[in-house]
């Protein structure tokens, strides 16, 4: 695809590389180490990933996230994939996302991704019934 950025990565961005897979530092980061792996065929729906390229992307976010383990010692990750326009999908080429996260990065990391609707969030506190 003429249009599509993962379509054609500069290979000077490219840390890790399998036969279906490339993995690159997020050229906007929203904490130090966000990386994404892309499979190398484009398509844009994670779950329209071949069993094979399912499990390289998998292997290829464990080899990153020990990677990025070992040189920046996050002490955790999140692992995100947005799956369509309603889901936040802005390049139509599949990636997923991985995000170290600090401790002290947010005031309360409790929730995590669901922090997408922060009203719902929080599952924890007692609500009147």
């Amino acid at each position: 695809m003429d249009d599509c950025p993962f379509c054609r990565i500069d290979p000077a961005r490219i840390v890790a590389e399998t036969a279906l897979t490339q993995t690159i530092r997020d050229g906007f980061p929203v904490s130090p180490g966000h990386t994404l792996v892309i499979p190398k065929r484009h398509f844009a729906d994670f779950f329209e990933a071949t069993d094979a390229e399912a499990a390289e992307i998998w292997q290829a976010l464990r080899t990153a996230a020990a990677e990025l383990t070992g040189e920046q010692a996050p002490d955790g990750f999140n692992v995100g994939v947005n799956v369509g326009y309603a889901a936040g999908q802005t390049v139509m080429h599949l990636h997923v996302h991985l995000i170290p996260r600090y401790r002290g990065d947010q005031p309360d990391p409790r929730g995590g991704i669901r922090r997408i609707f922060p009203e719902l969030a929080d599952y924890w506190t007692p609500r009147p019934e």
